[in-house]
């Protein structure tokens, strides 16, 4: 009888130990089986969104388990369905906390995040990644303006967003023309009311102004979580890749998803590829507000590691993260989803990128690019010092309006 007792003693503890080192893969089963596979639309909905942000948020150890968080017994009686939807998605947002126990997407807008976001499908939204393009005439550049001090040419233009490149590529190379032919050396970018947009627009701008010198040096990188980087985001799956027609791109013989994209670091760091010929630029100076975000802020971040630059203003809105849509039932969901970081690794402006010279928020009447408007003014004060500054030119167009707080990704690369 002892003998028995011993062996079966034995299996015990072997068993108890296989399950120690099995841990979590004997015990508990991944999210996306526990989650039941009928119900609601609403329900299954609302699934959705919690499994995508179990694999694709930038901070997904974060979250709760699919049985702590609940998603159908906490909202899906919220009527209507959307604010269900972006109740959850807030609630999965203020989970990661950045310090002092705030969290990263801590908003001032109840029930908002600060970055993630979810909206109805338009129908005119085809690409992967991509939002609607825009096919009215645009001017991008809406003000102009040039001034001489010294030897300094300084060159003034308003950036109200940063839309689709396509729509304003051929202005800017205008543009960087017009600066090469003035051989400016001072350059303010006004971008106090630009929320951003897309990535390839701000990149395009920064190679057309950036000096040669930094031609094929590292811009910035779009840092993915490390399982989305592995290709563990088995979710996107279910995502088709599509191109700038809406049609299913083929790869490999079968049509392409989102898990086939290269999420690597290195596969997502872009460089200066210098464009045009203005290659004069001594110093860069950026108008900035808290309006000032995503886009905007990394062409200011680009620029950092190489060349003198000045913030004049108040500090901006912090927004250095990137997203992608993902189709969930009617809606494309926006998850934050990658770090933009510069060639230094930076990336901590979560609260908003500091000032050079602060200045207080003025109601004015004045036009952008009239100088006699107090922050151009103090922009200007700050290049010139005392020397006498005399006009060349300017002009202004009337402003088309902005798209706010965006930082789309649109140029992915397959494996």
């Amino acid at each position: 009888m002892s003998r028995i007792r011993q062996i079966v003693g034995l299996l015990v503890a072997i068993t108890a130990i296989t399950a120690c080192q099995n841990g979590s893969k004997t015990t508990t089963l991944p999210d996306e089986f526990i989650s039941p596979k009928t119900g609601t639309k609403k329900e299954l909905t609302l699934d959705s969104i919690y499994l995508y942000a179990k694999q694709l948020y930038r901070w997904q150890e974060s979250l709760p388990s699919y049985t702590t968080f609940d998603p159908r017994t906490k909202y899906a009686q919220i009527d209507p369905e959307q604010t269900a939807y972006e109740r959850a998605l807030f609630a999965l947002s203020q989970y990661a906390l950045h310090k002092k126990d705030r969290p990263y997407e801590l908003s001032t807008i109840p029930n908002k995040p600060k970055y993630s976001y979810l909206e109805r499908r338009r129908n005119d939204k085809k690409s992967s990644g991509h939002m609607a393009s825009i096919e009215t005439p645009y001017r991008y550049a809406t003000h102009l303006s040039y001034w001489s001090a010294g030897k300094k040419r300084i060159a003034y233009v308003y950036i109200p967003s940063f839309p689709q490149l396509q729509t304003v590529k051929a202005e800017l190379d205008q543009l960087a023309a017009e600066l090469a032919q003035k051989q400016v050396t001072h350059l303010i970018l006004d971008l106090r009311h630009n929320g951003g947009g897309y990535v390839e627009t701000a990149e395009y701008l920064a190679n057309l102004i950036s000096p040669a010198k930094l031609d094929k040096k590292v811009m910035f990188s779009e840092q993915f979580h490390p399982n989305v980087q592995q290709g563990k985001a088995k979710i996107l799956l279910k995502q088709p890749y599509l191109d700038a027609n809406g049609k299913v791109v083929q790869y490999k013989g079968r049509p392409a998803t989102l898990a086939d994209v290269d999420y690597s670091e290195k596969a997502n760091t872009h460089y200066f590829i210098k464009k045009g010929h203005f290659n004069s630029l001594q110093q860069l100076s950026c108008i900035v507000s808290e309006r000032t975000a995503s886009a905007s802020e990394l062409l200011i971040s680009s620029f950092k590691p190489y060349i003198p630059i000045r913030l004049i203003g108040q500090q901006t809105f912090g927004k250095p993260v990137g997203f992608f849509s993902v189709h969930i039932g009617d809606f494309d969901v926006y998850l934050a989803s990658f770090l933009i970081r510069n060639a230094n690794g930076w990336c901590d402006y979560f609260d908003g990128i500091p000032v050079d010279l602060a200045l207080a928020p003025v109601e004015t009447s004045r036009h952008p690019g009239d100088p006699k408007e107090a922050w151009l003014a103090a922009a200007l004060k700050d290049i010139t010092k005392d020397e006498n500054l005399t006009a060349i030119s300017s002009v202004t167009y009337f402003s088309m309006p902005a798209d706010e707080n965006l930082l789309l990704k649109t140029n992915f690369r397959l494996k």
